[in-house]
């Protein structure tokens, strides 16, 4: 099958290797001594979940974003694509911020932006495909979560 001259499994590497890259670049400020050092709320994760759930929402995110461009085309979706686009630079910038930089004031700050990105994104690809919007919901919870854990850490590291 294809899609406009790009055959659909194409489509779908492009858009994994989007999200996946958007994830290594984010996993190359790793939380080291400084984040071991933090206090932390009594509700944080142990630091093994990560990995696997940011894994398991960036594939998520491939597919809901794969299924947006084989519904309308690059051109048809263009809006919904370039937002989310931001949302995945958003994404990777945050750990820049708050593990490159040390920064958590900056880093909330950050991801409430990310947040917003990621509730455009999931209205936009909802109204394209409901499917591909469902996909984004985990995330958004995850980063609802996130953000909420990311303030925590500011207001008892100051």
């Amino acid at each position: 099958m294809r899609r406009r001259g790009l055959p659909l499994v194409l489509g779908l590497v492009i858009s994994l290797v989007l999200c996946l890259g958007a994830g290594w670049l984010g996993s190359q400020f790793q939380p080291g001594e400084w984040y071991s050092r933090l206090a932390k709320p009594s509700w944080t994760p142990p630091n093994w979940l990560f990995g696997p759930v940011w894994s398991a929402l960036y594939v998520a995110m491939a597919v809901a974003a794969w299924l947006v461009w084989r519904q309308a085309g690059l051109r048809g979706a263009a809006a919904p694509l370039a937002v989310f686009v931001v949302q995945l630079v958003l994404n990777a910038a945050w750990s820049w911020l708050f593990f490159g930089l040390h920064r958590p004031d900056l880093a909330f700050a950050e991801i409430a932006l990310l947040w917003l990105a990621i509730l455009a994104t999931l209205v936009l690809f909802w109204r394209r495909k409901a499917l591909a919007g469902t996909l984004i919901l985990p995330y958004l919870a995850w980063v609802t979560y996130a953000a909420s854990l990311n303030l925590g850490l500011w207001r008892l590291n100051p």
